[in-house]
């Protein structure tokens, strides 16, 4: 009886992973799913992902759906901007793109471009409607990112923009901290840091742990940015 047991456990089991998978909600972030697309709409999501600045608004003009999600839930418009295609992400905002429409993974074009230094792009956004409080999945803003990664010239112009410098992320830092923590203390990154506080950056929050962004720098021995904290 206890191997019957057995296979009846494992048979029913079985039963109910094969009921969840066909009874599973369809993909959220596909309102408008790939089956039911126009072939203009189609046209124009290849045509974004591709560069394709031509093409995107032919398909435009055709009467593709600017803002149907495909792939990963991409917009036309987040598609052109991971691919840092900046003439067929212009053609898309003119159009009316959503700039600050994300997909499956909280990105949007105007996010993107912040956290990955698509500058042209992120001009593009900045003029034409970019919400500065919108957050990634993580909780930050586009500052947060492109201060971890040493991108100078993107973090002035979310600055500039006035995108909250001290901003608190999902992990208790802000973009000063991600620049101490997650940057290696070179020049780049002294930088960024001397960006930062020039734009209102608060050297005085601390991290999660209570720690003191000096205090993060000391322990990692970034003398050059201690200097900046410390002025």
């Amino acid at each position: 009886m206890g191997a019957r047991r057995m296979l009846i456990i494992g048979a029913v089991a079985a039963a109910l992973l094969t009921m969840t998978a066909c009874t599973a909600a369809p993909h959220s972030s596909l309102p408008t799913q790939e089956a039911a697309m126009t072939d203009a709409t189609r046209d124009l999501l290849t045509a974004a992902a591709a560069g394709d600045a031509s093409a995107v608004e032919q398909a435009l003009n055709a009467g593709a759906e600017i803002e149907a999600q495909g792939s990963g839930g991409m917009t036309a418009l987040v598609a052109a901007t991971k691919g840092n295609h900046v003439d067929a992400a212009r053609a898309l905002i003119t159009a009316g793109a959503d700039v600050n429409a994300k997909d499956d993974i909280q990105d949007s074009a105007y996010l993107y471009a912040g956290a990955r230094g698509h500058d042209d792009i992120l001009l593009l956004t900045l003029e034409n409607g970019a919400d500065l409080t919108s957050t990634n999945r993580f909780g930050g803003t586009a500052l947060i990112p492109a201060s971890e990664r040493g991108l100078l010239s993107t973090v002035e112009i979310l600055l500039e923009a006035g995108v909250d410098p001290n901003h608190v992320n999902n992990l208790n830092w802000t973009a000063l901290h991600e620049a101490i923590v997650l940057g290696d203390g070179s020049s780049t990154y002294v930088d960024v840091v001397r960006a930062l506080i020039g734009g209102g950056a608060d050297v005085g929050i601390p991290d999660g742990d209570g720690v003191l962004p000096v205090d993060l720098a000391k322990a990692r021995g970034y003398d050059a940015v201690v200097a900046e904290l410390e002025r």
